[in-house]
């Protein structure tokens, strides 16, 4: 039982890029635990302020712990989880129902949409006496990526109307604990040592942890009647655990309106995972203000430890935003990406700590041509490309004279070469000191088919806005007759990469699907022949496909590693060489779709997400999965682009 319950993990956030996560057992068993990580320089600035609470039940003059901690030396004491009766979603709320002796005991925790606040609110469903709750705050002040030893840290801890006001050090940012009601409130500053995380240890690293004691609520609850614990760093933030709860449900209700209204007959009669699947999409999106755009947006790539990313923003857009009914959310991201575009690139990280954005890749900049033409195709925002369409005729233009990394257009052929030593550019991004684990200098595949379907959109975005379309659209068909190099009839798939430096890469990657999965604007025949596209969706479901996404590489290649497990170079040695990666079943299912016209089969390679979907991350899709059976999840728990392609893909299966 243990073991099921602390392979499985739960998410709330809060739109401004703040989270709170733990393990259904209730366990600590990653630094990125808590019940309070605090965005405090939004998105990013994340920070663990509220740990856990450590509830104990006291009923018929009996205690129950209802909580569990792993401690070092593998010892799990107490053992609350056994209690656990039933672990549900009500939307994105995580539900426990504890069973005390003839007493249900709910606790439900969410955030405030837009603010670092955390509601912690139990319910006495039923009992045939009162029931008295002991509630002992752990706190902490760290970065997320982080763990603490204490060394006796003092930090002050003062009253505070129902409950305390924590400061950890003097330039630190307050936070509250307050309580809805409680019969006692007692400050205690005791640290608990030696919390072991153990998932940080298979992940080869820190892996102890303190928390300080803070302050203990107690409360006495009467069958029917709840308790709120709130933590927030805003100390107006009212405590109301109803009203905030039915807030909520609120929002996640009408993001399904939203995607029940976006048009596709369908979407009235959508699975309930789908709908599970379009209230997981909310949670990447957040605010990034900036100056020239205030309400500025952003998409977190994956939960607990990524930012946003560029190319992950990209690839995930369409599904997080126009697949689910929310092309007012595509908006503003592509506005405010345009504004971090720097010799026609896009920025691949914004660091945490607000350092230059990094421009280390190809491909976000061309993920971005793809962005804006699934927002055109469902809003015909025309005020949008006419703002939009000279920045991307500026960023053809530095492809064709060369900007970073070598990035430049060949003119012999119409492909782009991109890379250098010691830098990664494409999506199979795994770097270890100077170690490039898949460095693919040369002309990657899939890095040229994206390139033609930018000069596609192109030529149409032009036509649509009575520019001249010409240069675009012999720019293409020069890259469709180059992209031909790309066939190697040796083995009946394409090279991963031409020209590189040791010559054609053959390995067999699922990179040369977006050959077949882009669309192709009007105008674009598609790139290789009928044959060629069946035997690259052919090869690909017959060597790479597994139930969750695709291998990064062939099991039979010698860099193939098909365990994802170890310290970090272990781990990313196989990132790419052969671990699964799920947001790959999207552009797979598309393939399909384009080479064999039966959306029921298509759709079929989906369902297995369906099943995922109670397996790693609870209510979302995971990020990784091991190559080899019985290929375990791994990685981030929460993905933003297996999440939005596979919403996508399941779109593209329907009448």
């Amino acid at each position: 039982m243990l073991d099921a319950a602390e392979s499985r993990e739960w998410l709330v956030t809060n739109g401004i890029g703040g989270y709170a996560s733990g393990t259904l057992a209730g366990t600590l068993t990653r630094r990125y635990h808590g019940l309070l990580v605090a965005a405090l320089k939004p998105p990013l600035g994340r920070s663990l302020l509220l740990a856990k609470l450590d509830e104990t039940a006291r009923y018929y003059q009996r205690s129950y712990p209802l909580y569990a901690n792993r401690w070092v030396e593998d010892i799990v004491d107490p053992n609350g989880y056994q209690q656990i009766e039933q672990f549900r979603l009500e939307g994105t709320v995580p539900v426990w129902t504890f069973a005390i002796a003839d007493a249900l005991l709910e606790k439900r925790v969410w955030m405030e949409q837009g603010a670092n606040t955390t509601y912690i609110r139990y319910t006495l469903a039923r009992a045939t006496a009162p029931l008295t709750l002991k509630l002992k705050a752990l706190v902490n002040y760290r970065d997320h990526h982080h763990t603490t030893q204490s060394m006796d840290w003092r930090m002050d801890i003062l009253p505070f109307e129902q409950g305390v006001k924590i400061s950890a050090f003097p330039k630190a940012v307050p936070f509250y604990l307050v309580s809805d009601r409680g019969r006692a409130i007692i400050i205690i500053h005791d640290w608990y040592y030696g919390f072991d995380l153990a998932v940080e240890r298979r992940r080869g690293l820190g892996d102890r942890d303190d928390h300080l004691h803070a302050v203990t609520f107690e409360a006495l609850l009467e069958p029917g009647e709840s308790l709120t614990i709130m933590a927030s760093t805003d100390s107006a933030a009212p405590p109301d655990g109803k009203t905030a709860l039915e807030s909520q449900h609120q929002h996640e209700q009408r993001l399904l309106d939203q995607w029940h209204s976006a048009g596709s007959p369908t979407r009235t009669e959508t699975p309930a995972w789908i709908q599970q699947l379009v209230l997981a999409a909310d949670q990447f999106i957040v605010n990034r203000p900036v100056a020239a755009e205030p309400l500025g947006k952003t998409v977190i790539a994956g939960y607990p430890w990524f930012g946003d990313w560029g190319r992950d923003t990209m690839i995930s857009l369409p599904g997080l935003a126009i697949a689910t009914g929310r092309p007012d959310i595509a908006r503003p991201i592509l506005r405010t990406f345009a504004r971090y575009l720097d010799q026609g690139m896009l920025p691949n990280l914004f660091p945490d700590a607000g350092e230059t954005p990094q421009y280390n890749t190809v491909d976000a900049i061309l993920w971005y041509f793809e962005a804006i033409r699934a927002y055109y195709a469902a809003t015909a925002d025309h005020d949008l490309l006419r703002e939009l369409f000279p920045a991307l005729q500026s960023v053809i233009e530095w492809h064709q004279r060369g900007t970073r990394y070598s990035i430049h257009l060949d003119p012999s052929d119409g492909l782009i070469y991109a890379g250098e030593a010691g830098v990664q550019l494409t999506w199979m991004d795994a770097k270890v000191g100077d170690w490039v684990v898949t460095p693919r200098i040369g002309k990657p595949v899939e890095i040229n088919a994206l390139w033609y379907n930018a000069l596609g959109i192109m030529a149409y975005f032009a036509q649509t806005l009575e520019q001249p379309a010409e240069l675009y659209q012999q720019m293409a068909a020069q890259t469709a007759q180059g992209f031909a190099r790309f066939w190697n009839p040796s083995v009946g798939h394409c090279y991963d990469v031409v020209d590189g430096p040791d010559g054609h890469d053959s390995s067999l990657r699922p990179n040369q699907l977006f050959a077949v999965s882009l669309p192709t604007a009007p105008g674009c025949p598609p790139l290789l022949a009928t044959e060629q596209r069946q035997a690259i969706v052919d090869t690909c479901g017959r060597v790479l496909l597994t139930s969750h996404g695709l291998r990064s590489l062939e099991p039979g290649d010698l860099q193939y590693r098909g365990r994802y497990e170890g310290d970090p170079l272990q781990r990313d040695s196989a990132y790419h060489q052969g671990t699964v990666w799920g947001w790959l079943i999207g552009p797979f299912v598309q393939s399909h779709l384009r080479v064999y016209n039966n959306p029921a089969i298509a759709r079929s390679f989906l369902e297995p997400m369906a099943h995922h979907l109670t397996d790693h991350g609870v209510g979302s899709l995971s990020e990784i999965f091991e190559g080899d059976a019985p290929f375990a999840p791994r990685g981030a728990f929460a993905q933003a682009w297996t999440v939005a392609e596979t919403l996508r893909a399941w779109l593209l299966t329907q009448p």
